[in-house]
């Protein structure tokens, strides 16, 4: 989508702090974190939300828990814990609307989150 703001960050158009790439996901840190460690991950096929997925998507959603697993370990976050987070909706509190995952760590998480 021409003017989706993480569409624009895969295609370059806007940098980002990228921490990991591969050929179906793109992990960045997020430019307002809420924790000392807070990356975002998508994948490079604009979803619009998890109410969009289909069947087609199991693979690439499998894919992106294992990359997010990975990069929690590489960023110093496994051994003590990290919470993943997916908005969907006005009312989930999506602000961006194409699929994304929110890796947060590196202090004490709160619950509820809000």
């Amino acid at each position: 989508m021409s003017d989706c703001i993480f569409c624009k960050i895969v295609s370059k158009e806007i940098p980002a702090k990228i921490v990991f790439e591969d050929e179906k996901i793109l992990a960045f840190h997020d430019i307002n974190p809420e924790a000392p460690t807070h990356v975002i991950v998508i994948p490079k096929e604009h979803i619009e939300s998890i109410s969009e997925i289909t069947e087609k998507h199991q693979n690439l959603l499998g894919h992106i828990h294992l990359c997010i697993k990975q990069i929690a370990h590489e960023l110093g976050l496994a051994e003590n814990g990290y919470r993943i987070v997916n908005n969907s909706g006005k009312l989930g509190g999506q602000t961006v609307y194409h699929l994304h995952f929110h890796l947060l760590g590196g202090r004490q998480l709160q619950w509820p989150p809000g």
